[in-house]
This record gives C-alpha cells, structure tokens and sequence, in this order.
C-alpha cells in the first residue's frame, strides 16, 4: 500500500533562481510505503537531454520499486533554458527533503538513494561525487541541515562525460550553455570527480546504444574501481536509448530485478 502523501515542492516559498515567466517548478511526488515497517528509500531522476523529463522514466520507477518493497520519490528538477547549477540544486534539496521527511514516512535516513536515466543519470551521478560541493546561493532554512549526500547511487545507461570523446554535447549544451569553460566543463564530466566518498554504484547500458556511447558506463566503473568505490555493473549487447523498465525487451528488462536486489543487499 501507499502512503497518500501530495506533490510537495522543492522550496515552499523563495526557490533560489527561480524564472515566474517559465512553467518548470520543481517539486518531488513521493511513492511512500505504508506497510509498518521502516524502508530506504530511492529518488528518480527521470531523463531527457537536461531539456524535458521522460515519463516512463518517472512513475514507473517508482512503481518498480515499491514491487520491491522500497520507497520513491521522482523528482521533477529543472531543465533548459535553466542552466547548472539548478539541477544540481533541485536534486540537493529532493534528498535533503526526504531525509526531513524521514520520521513522518517511516523511512530509514541512512538508506536514501537516487537513480537516473540517461541526463539524468548524469545528475543522479553529479549529486553521488559534488554532493559536498556548495556551489549554490544560500537558501538557509531548516530542511538545509540535512545531508544531501546518497547513500547509493543507479545510473541507468546514463550520460557521465560532457567532453571528447565520448562525451555527449546535447545534454552538455543543454546544461552548461553554448560556450562553457574547459574548467566547467571536466568539473561536470564525473568520471574525473569520483573519489573515496562516492556512494556505492549500480550501472547499466547497452553495447550499441546510438545516444550515449557505452564507454561512460566503462569509464565511470573504472573511477570507482580505482578509488576502491562499490560497483555493480551489467552491459547488455543490444537495446536502444531511453528503455526504461524495459518489459518489452526481455533480455534487458532483467536489470531491474538486479538492480533492487542489489539495493536490498544494501539495506534499502
């Protein structure tokens, strides 16, 4: 059973950068458990290019993962023409959100993870290594006292590298303007940002993924080797971009049952 709980938005008043001309508010809408017992919980970063935000990336998993007995929140963050760091900033805020939450939905405040899809896989993987990075305007309230930082991280065939050459320019673009520095550039390219703190990883992708080359998977998996980091990671030979739960392709549509397996292992 779900909780009941409403759409909340990120910032009840004075959301920082906040455009009133441009209709993407950002809010979370929260997939609780009501079964008695204390769960993790996992917010979703649906994908899109850092432009828009895929829907079956979004309720779905959330679904997906309450079949799993483990709470979720998707998050709705901000997109272009917003440029970094309000996505960053809208992630930040959805967990320290549900850490506040945390009494009242009867979930575990050190068991909160995030999973992305594609551009927002590369958000799910900037919030797991900039967590502690405070390049945001000071929006001082209470929910700010909690930790921001993911207890795990799941990056679903997700874009990692905004530079060459494998790294991908719409999303870059998208997110960072036209003509950003090379100083920006590799600070957002998050395989070169992986350190011992990063949160333990789940990756998936598809060898001949058209949109988002392969390689960011590998790349980013080699950064948390070498930083003695966690992972688990499953490269399926076929599959376009964008699958999702992935149903109607039955050798991929397993990563699902991996990867909540893999979160139950961890305590989610």
């Amino acid at each position: 059973m779900i909780k009941k709980i409403e759409r909340m938005p990120l910032w009840e008043k004075n959301t920082p950068g906040l455009d009133p001309a441009i209709a993407d508010k950002p809010y979370i809408d929260p997939y609780i458990l009501d079964n008695g017992k204390k769960t993790g919980v996992v917010v979703v970063l649906p994908g899109g290019g850092y432009v828009n935000k895929a829907a079956h990336e979004a309720e779905p998993i959330a679904r997906m993962l309450n079949d799993a007995g483990i709470s979720a929140v998707v998050c709705n963050y901000r997109v272009s023409p917003y440029r970094h760091p309000y996505p960053l900033m809208d992630a930040k805020r959805a967990m320290r959100l549900v850490r506040a939450n945390a009494a009242a939905w009867n979930i575990d405040p050190d068991h909160v993870g995030v999973l992305g899809f594609s551009a927002g896989g590369h958000l799910a993987s900037t919030i797991a290594t900039h967590w502690n990075y405070n390049e945001e305007p000071s929006t001082a309230d209470a929910v700010d006292a909690f930790s921001c930082r993911p207890d795990a991280a799941v990056l679903c065939y997700a874009v990692i590298a905004l530079s060459e050459p494998f790294g991908h320019t719409g999303s870059m673009k998208n997110l960072l303007g036209e003509n950003p520095s090379d100083d920006l550039i590799r600070f957002l390219s998050n395989e070169k940002q992986v350190n011992e703190k990063t949160p333990p990883t789940f990756l998936w992708h598809t060898a001949d993924d058209a949109v988002v080359n392969v390689k960011n998977a590998y790349a980013f998996a080699a950064a948390l080797r070498d930083n003695n980091v966690p992972c688990e990671m499953h490269i399926y030979p076929h599959g376009r971009h964008g699958l999702g739960v992935s149903r109607d392709i039955p050798e991929v549509t397993g990563w699902a049952g991996l990867c909540t397996a893999w979160l139950k292992r961890l305590g989610f």
